[in-house]
């Protein structure tokens, strides 16, 4: 900072000095002119005067009183200042340090960089404004996106509470019907029922609006009670997660947008192209891979899936990857042979870490109902799920799938999609879910 300043004051000196040899030069020529004998002499100097333009003589009368102003901004610019929350948070906020980079290399030659200045200022208001923002928008996003799970199940019950003064046989027929159109399925509804009925006979329900809110008690309940966290691999190893599921349900489509998140978060990622038999599976991977810019490990089709997996999986270490994701092929769950396969996948890794694969995801489809829940049955039979992405939410009516599926396996809900893009891939919360679902 202090270098900076010197080299625009030693910048000024010599303007100073020049404008000090002018105006001797300037008197000598007038005192000269009234003797006779130097006539010769003092034509000499108006053609030397003659030659100098008038500008810099106004500019060096000029320059002593705004050189004051000028010094003052230069010794007070931000310049050097801009190095130091690169030292304290570049690591937290790398694209900050990387905008932050540009002005502060082009600060130097430019006098006056005030740029910087109103960047910097406006910079804390954006931050603290953009998490109340975001979240009233993520809120109604989702509740704009489960439009018609809302309409068949949200709708319904509040239209089935209108008017209601008792709790009766009527109501509560009603709202079994309900439930089942919603596709929470005939297990987990009757369980429902059975515990709002028993509450009912013990008085402890004594309007149509308790028992609206105890309904509401046993759904958020039923998704409580299936969360669990991601298990985490053993220090300096990579995080394995697994994708699962039948052909078309959007495995591939999840794991580009799941990589996506994942790099936000801060994570290095490895992807897998387990998937060597589909057609053109591998080069689906890899333009995922081009566009979040993630390494993919990758064979010729055909080739045997484990070994696939299990190359990448030694890259991933390697290279000191935290997340690897492993994609595989679309398989029916009622094909054992098939189901087997990812059995071996699953040996194949644990000859590198014992704990892996720390997360087996299965994608399903949203739309097909209660085959949904059928297939997560058959793969959690053949190998053991810890996690489950429900894609196309946005398409169906059927969104209770999703309660029946964690009534029946208490496997969590990892994540939700509920449109095409990146960020359409959302983490469930239960509490987030139920109140854009019934609101």
């Amino acid at each position: 900072m202090f270098g900076f300043g010197k080299k625009h004051r030693k910048a000024a000196l010599p303007e100073s000095d020049q404008s000090a040899a002018a105006e001797p030069s300037i008197e000598s020529a007038g005192s000269d002119a009234s003797d006779p004998a130097a006539v010769a002499s003092s034509a000499q100097i108006g053609r030397a005067v003659a030659r100098v333009p008038p500008e810099p003589i106004g500019v060096s009368q000029l320059v002593p009183t705004p050189e004051p102003v000028r010094a003052e901004p230069v010794k007070s610019e931000p310049v050097e200042s801009d190095p130091r929350p690169k030292r304290g948070g570049w690591f937290r906020s790398k694209r900050r340090a990387v905008e932050a980079d540009t002005p502060s290399a082009a600060a130097p030659p430019a006098v006056e960089t005030r740029a910087p200045e109103p960047l910097v200022a406006p910079a804390p208001a954006r931050v603290q404004e953009e998490p109340t923002e975001k979240k009233s928008g993520v809120f109604s996003r989702l509740r704009e996106r489960l439009t018609r799970t809302r309409e068949t199940f949200g709708d319904g019950l509040g239209t089935l509470f209108i008017g209601r003064k008792r709790i009766d046989d009527d109501l509560m027929e009603e709202l079994e019907t309900l439930l089942l159109t919603a596709d929470v399925g005939v297990p987990t509804t009757a369980r429902i029922m059975e515990d709002l009925a028993s509450r009912v006979k013990r008085k402890s329900l004594a309007d149509p609006q308790a028992l609206l809110k105890a309904l509401k008690g046993e759904l958020r309940a039923v998704l409580q009670a299936a969360d669990a966290p991601v298990r985490q691999p053993a220090p300096g190893r990579p995080q394995v997660i697994l994708m699962v599921g039948v052909n078309g349900a959007g495995k591939t489509t999840t794991i580009g947008k799941l990589a996506k998140r994942l790099q936000e978060e801060g994570n290095s990622v490895i992807l897998a192209a387990g998937d060597t038999f589909r057609a053109a599976a591998v080069e689906q991977l890899q333009t995922w891979g081009e566009r979040n810019r993630v390494s993919v490990v990758a064979q010729q089709t055909g080739a045997d899936s484990a070994s696939v997996i299990f190359d990448a999986l030694q890259a991933a270490t390697a290279r000191g990857a935290d997340v690897l994701i492993a994609d595989t092929a679309g398989r029916l769950h009622t094909k054992s042979n098939l189901m087997e396969e990812l059995a071996k996948v699953a040996r194949v890794m644990k000859k590198i870490d014992p704990e892996a694969p720390h997360e087996v995801m299965l994608v399903v489809d949203a739309t097909t109902g209660q085959n949904a829940l059928s297939q997560a049955i058959h793969f959690h039979q053949a190998i053991g799920l810890t996690g489950i992405t429900l894609t196309k939410l946005d398409g169906t009516a059927k969104g209770g799938i999703l309660f029946a599926i964690a009534d029946r396996l208490k496997v969590p809900i990892r994540f939700i999609g509920v449109g095409e893009t990146i960020d359409d891939l959302r983490p469930f919360d239960a509490d987030e879910f139920l109140d854009a679902l019934l609101s």
